[in-house]
Order: C-alpha cells, then structure tokens, then sequence
C-alpha cells in the first residue's frame, strides 16, 4: 500500500501527524523559553510557573472527581512530576538544546525496562535488542571518558527515568481511577511540591517576565494536549517519525537564537535511541491488537 493510500483510507492519519509536529514544535520553543528566562529566574521558580497554567483545572470540577482510594499513588506520581520537571528545566538552562531532546528520547527506553522489572511485562529478543540500541545511543551521545560529562545531560536522563517511573505509576492508577482524577490529583500535588522547591530561590517576577512563563506554561500545556491527541487520530508507526522533529526544532533555535551547534555524536545518538524507541512503540501497538501473538 502507498502512503497516498494510506492516508487516504485513515482520513485522521494527517491530523494526527500535524498534532504531533505542533507537539514537538511547542516543546522545542518552551526549552528555548526556560533557557531565555533563566538568565534571570531560577529554573525552579521558572518550573512553578510553568505549572500554574493547570489551576483553572480546580475551578471546574466539583468534589467528586476528588474521591480515591489510592491518595499515596497519586501523592508519588505528584513527587515525580515535580522532580522530573525541575532536573529538565535545569538541563535546559545549561544544555544545549539539541542535546537535551536528543536524550529525551531515552524516556521510552526507561519505561520499558521498568515496565519489565516493575509489572513483570514480558519482553523478548526484538525488544531487548531495541532496548540496547538505544541505551547505546545514550552512550554515544555523552561519550564519558572521551568528553567531561555534563551535569545538564545527566540531569535529562534522570527526568527521562522518573517520567518513565511516572508511566508505571499512571498504568497502575487507570485501573481503577479515572484520567481526570489522575490529571487533577497530579496538579493537586505537584504544584505545591514545586512552590516548595521554589521558595528558597523567590524573587517576584515582572510583568515582562510573567508574560514569558505564562507562554512557556501554555506551550507545554499545548504540547502535552496535541500530543495525546495525535495518538487518538493516527496510528503510532505514523505519529512517531513526526516526534523526531523536536532534535530539529531544537537544533534550529539553539543555532540562531543561542549560537549552538550540535555535534555529529548528538544526530547519531539521537537517530540510534529514536529507532529503538519506535520500533518498542511499533512492537507494543502490534502486540495488544493481536494478543495471541508471541511477544518478542
């Protein structure tokens, strides 16, 4: 079948797609933004902000959507948030950004592999073999032992890690709590976790400076909206090449805003983890809409 044909009989298949280029595109403009406005703000206060954009979300919902029986999975998914949030807000204050999305991509890889340890998910030789392409390509990103490595490119791998801690965590919590619940309870909690880790650092922003938070705030918000809603509309071996263009957006914006140049290791890095990811994307997908088959 031809990509014409392809998309001609999914007729979501290309806004699905365009979702996840305007996913990718927000992300990329709001690293830009946090290493702007770090100049003059602390990255925690910066990642407050950030996450103030989800406080209309408490003055629409009524008492109900509050009611659960799991508080402490929703108070760690919280704690999680808050911690992943703030170490990728300080690697984009002093990483390149290219850099930064490039080992972004290990997020997948994280999940996966705790996926297996944690929920005892069984996976075979294909996906393993995945799982070390990429982890390889971590490795040829930081190169240790060849160049210094850099607090801000550990510090992603540590959000990768607890953002894939928070995937396991949200797959427990659907079984038996709604995703409004979830989303509300996750706002409920890191938000105050983050003013927590704020407050040392307080200064009062200006106007101007508001105006810069509360758009890098929206740009998240957008960014998280289109990409679940890219995965509604399209299928994930059509969504997913459109995700690799955040390292473009990136490289783009940190060259003519920030006079960054990435380095060939951090493209071939990048491509290596970006494969593995989508093929353990690719896998997945295949696997759940034929469960007799054999995972591998």
């Amino acid at each position: 079948m031809s990509i014409a044909e392809y998309l001609g009989k999914r007729p979501n298949t290309v806004r699905g797609m365009g979702f996840m280029l305007l996913s990718a595109l927000c992300v990329s403009i709001m690293g830009g933004m946090v290493r702007h406005v770090s100049a003059d703000l602390h990255v925690f206060l910066i990642a407050f902000f950030r996450l103030l954009v989800f406080t209309p979300l408490f003055l629409k919902t009524g008492f109900d959507v509050f009611r659960t029986k799991r508080i402490g999975l929703h108070a760690l998914r919280g704690g999680l948030n808050s911690g992943a949030l703030l170490l990728m807000f300080f690697a984009f204050s002093v990483t390149p950004l290219a850099k930064v999305m490039a080992l972004r991509f290990t997020g997948p890889l994280f999940a996966t592999l705790l996926a297996l340890l944690v929920l005892h998910e069984i996976i075979r030789a294909r996906r393993i073999s995945a799982l070390i392409i990429g982890f390889l390509g971590a490795l040829v990103i930081l190169r240790p032992g060849l160049v210094a490595l850099d607090p801000g490119a550990i510090a992603v791998l540590g959000a990768a890690f607890i953002w894939a801690a928070v995937t396991i965590v949200v797959k427990i919590l659907t079984r038996t709590e709604s995703n409004f619940t979830i989303t509300i309870y996750a706002a409920a909690f890191t938000i105050p976790t983050s003013l927590f880790a704020a407050i040392p650092f307080w200064q009062t922003p200006t106007l101007e400076q508001l105006a810069w938070l509360f758009t890098l705030g929206a740009l998240g918000s957008i960014s998280h909206w289109s990409r679940a809603q890219s995965a509604r509309d399209a299928d994930i071996t059509a969504i997913m090449p459109m995700d690799f263009t955040v390292l473009i957006w990136a490289a783009l914006i940190g060259f003519f805003v920030f006079g960054e140049i990435p380095d060939i290791w951090v493209w071939v890095g990048a491509l290596m983890i970006f494969l593995a990811t989508s093929y353990i994307a690719f896998r997945e997908r295949k696997i759940k809409s034929t469960p007799k088959i054999e995972a591998t």
